[in-house]
């Protein structure tokens, strides 16, 4: 079940922050609860996704992004995520998350994510890609960030998204059934 009470805590949290550029980095303090973990004792990977939402949502609240969105009734979709687990989080350990706007083309914005343990080490990583859709389809990100009040123009595409956007574009879609 989609964790709606936290990701309503984590709104109320940061109702008050100050507000945010779009590469500017959103920190936020979470828990790893029993209903995230898997049968080995350790955080979930697909509760693991779910969870950068309880960091993403509040951050683009802070950049306007949301306002943006209610007021033209567009919605902000994930199109696509590369995801990096490297340490074990169990039940009841505390994380911080950081969560930044890196990027966008004529498409998609493309964010990271980490989670960092109390001992400094990152738990996770993920890079994501999002579209922002509206009654006729994926909008442009520059028409989004000036509609934001922001500078449509994008910082320049970090090498190693860039080379996840181009390994990306050579993967089949539809993907390729096999014979019966």
């Amino acid at each position: 079940m989609y964790p709606f009470l936290r990701l309503g805590w984590q709104l109320w949290r940061h109702r008050n922050d100050a507000p945010l550029a779009v590469t500017d980095t959103h920190e936020s303090r979470h828990l790893c609860w029993p209903v995230d973990i898997d049968m080995w004792r350790e955080l979930n990977n697909g509760r693991t996704l779910t969870l950068y939402d309880l960091g993403r949502l509040p951050m683009a609240r802070r950049m306007g992004l949301m306002k943006v969105l209610r007021a033209n009734g567009w919605a902000m979709v994930i199109a696509g995520a590369s995801v990096r687990w490297r340490r074990r989080v169990h039940v009841f350990e505390r994380l911080t998350m950081r969560s930044r706007g890196l990027c966008w083309d004529g498409r998609f914005l493309y964010s990271d994510q980490s989670l960092w343990k109390v001992d400094g080490e990152c738990a996770g990583h993920a890079l994501l890609r999002a579209a922002i859709t509206g009654p006729d389809g994926v909008l442009p990100p520059a028409r989004v960030l000036a509609a934001m009040g922001q500078d449509p123009a994008s910082p320049p595409m970090p090498d190693w998204v860039a080379a996840w956007v181009a390994a990306d574009a050579t993967r089949p879609w539809p993907p390729m059934r096999d014979a019966d």
